[in-house]
């Protein structure tokens, strides 16, 4: 039985594709929740985890979606339902897609919160707040916006507002021409910050922090962390890269253009991390203080940077 397709549309070339796959996979998991994360989890430990989570469960799973999406061509309630129809089985498999749905907008509902503190700090770095300022300031700083909900409303407002108007233009002139220029933007960012931090000492600690094999640390609670932040950054089981997979021609690879995916999610986690440790160890900051760690170190750099 042939599943009914419909028009639709595509990405415009494999390129743009990786870059949003990319942008989709790297974001508030890698450059937010991956550096807290190691430091609440064992350090080395659970980077150890992670990354075999990757590439022995995520790397596969991230192809089967897609090659899903690409098969089924439509959302991805419809997908799952036609695709079992296909197959004779019972169209109630669209259920799988629902929950992914469910499970996208759930994580929705914080991730905006935080990318609007995000466009807040931009703000904030762009008028020089942060200038001089050492981590009690900036901390203190922190708590202040977390403790005004009309600053809170306001920046989640704008940050739902933009993510509404890029997903409104479309796939290609929307997410895929975003992508292609916040993806490089952000892989400079970090790298110049990793630069900053080579040169002005705790570079040496985050490295040993982040790759000196401690076997010790590992336990069921750091595999199973490990194992959900590796669903969590790659975007897998929430239906979004089902969604992004029925817009792929058959002419892209899928185990390649996975391989690539996942090299550059974990390279831009591990960056992540080397941007943001030795700031931490330099300036006396605990590794475990939770989900405002970013946004108490990297002000710290930014503040002395030149520009």
């Amino acid at each position: 039985m042939a599943i009914n397709k419909q028009e639709h549309a595509q990405w415009s070339s494999s390129f743009g594709f990786v870059l949003a796959a990319v942008g989709s996979a790297v974001g508030l998991g890698n450059i937010w929740k991956f550096p807290y994360m190691v430091g609440e989890s064992g350090g080395s430990a659970f980077v150890i985890a992670y990354l075999f989570c990757l590439a022995l469960i995520g790397f596969p799973i991230l192809v089967a979606e897609w090659l899903i999406g690409r098969r089924g061509q439509k959302n991805p309630i419809n997908t799952f339902s036609d695709v079992a129809a296909s197959e004779g089985k019972s169209r109630s498999w669209g259920i799988v897609g629902a929950t992914g749905i469910l499970g996208g907008f759930l994580i929705l509902s914080f991730y905006s919160v935080i990318g609007g503190w995000a466009l807040n700090y931009i703000t904030k770095v762009g008028s020089g707040s942060f200038a001089g300022q050492d981590s009690d300031s900036v901390a203190a700083t922190f708590d202040a916006m977390l403790a005004s909900a009309g600053t809170l409303t306001i920046w989640h407002t704008v940050f739902m507002a933009i993510t509404a108007l890029i997903v409104g233009v479309g796939v290609t002139k929307g997410i895929e021409n975003t992508a292609k220029v916040l993806m490089p933007l952000l892989g400079v960012i970090l790298f110049v910050i990793v630069g900053y931090n080579v040169m002005n000492g705790g570079f040496g600690q985050a490295v040993n922090y982040l790759f000196a094999p401690d076997l010790s640390k590992l336990n069921g609670d750091v595999m199973l962390a490990a194992l959900g932040h590796a669903f969590f950054t790659l975007s897998i089981g929430m239906g979004i890269m089902v969604a992004y997979g029925s817009y792929l021609g058959r002419e892209v690879n899928l185990l390649s253009t996975a391989r690539t995916v996942v090299i550059l999610d974990t390279v831009i986690a591990l960056a992540a991390g080397l941007a943001i440790f030795p700031i931490i160890f330099n300036n006396g900051l605990d590794p475990a203080s939770g989900p405002g760690l970013i946004f108490v170190s990297l002000p710290i750099a930014f503040g002395s940077m030149g520009a």
